[in-house]
């Protein structure tokens, strides 16, 4: 399970690193390290909340919905993948040249809430799996506040180029992590 919720992390955190890649690209003078903390700082915070919320909000009603649980995983997967990669391949690039590189919290807050909606619904999931959800937030704040503190780096540094990659990988390891607790609920596959 340690390996799933490694692989929840990584993709959950590719909106935020794809932000932070954009807030990067949009910082005329040298990064600053107290910017790029910042950054790290909101992402993974929110990143690391919104599971919580989203688990005790599914927790609350799993009673009423354990015969249907591997659909609703499947499905909530599916569809914050598929937007991921939607995104990635048709949002119009003029959005991101239009970001603002301010740091403080009117511009930061809007963007951490935004990049995080889909760790809500991943902790929706999570109340339908044998999981550790504090091991599973833990490591979806860690890893979403490294990749958004190097985002701004990278994209400072090596421009736009690693946000669409990016957030295509993260999008597909999202549906096929929903696509294998289905097939595995229904019995095709095992592991």
């Amino acid at each position: 399970m340690i390996v799933e919720i490694l692989l929840i992390a990584l993709s959950v955190s590719m909106d935020a690193f794809a932000v932070a890649i954009g807030k990067g690209l949009t910082v005329s003078h040298k990064v600053r390290w107290q910017d790029a903390a910042k950054v790290g700082l909101w992402f993974g915070g929110f990143q690391a909340l919104f599971p919580i919320l989203g688990y005790l909000a599914a927790s609350t009603f799993s009673q009423y919905v354990t015969a249907v649980d591997h659909w609703i995983i499947f499905g909530l997967l599916l569809f914050i993948g598929g937007n991921m990669i939607y995104e990635a391949i048709f949002k119009d690039d003029e959005e991101d040249a239009e970001a603002t590189p301010d740091f403080d919290w009117k511009h930061m807050l809007p963007l951490a809430i935004a990049t995080s909606i889909d760790a809500f619904a991943v902790g929706v999931s999570f109340a339908f799996m044998p999981i550790n959800i504090t091991l599973a937030v833990v490591l979806i704040g860690v890893t979403t506040g490294l990749f958004s503190l190097a985002g701004v780096y990278i994209g400072h540094f090596f421009g736009a180029r690693w946000q669409k990659p990016a957030q295509i990988a993260g999008g597909t390891v999202l549906v096929l992590i929903g696509l294998r607790v289905l097939l595995e609920h229904l019995g095709l596959i095992a592991f």
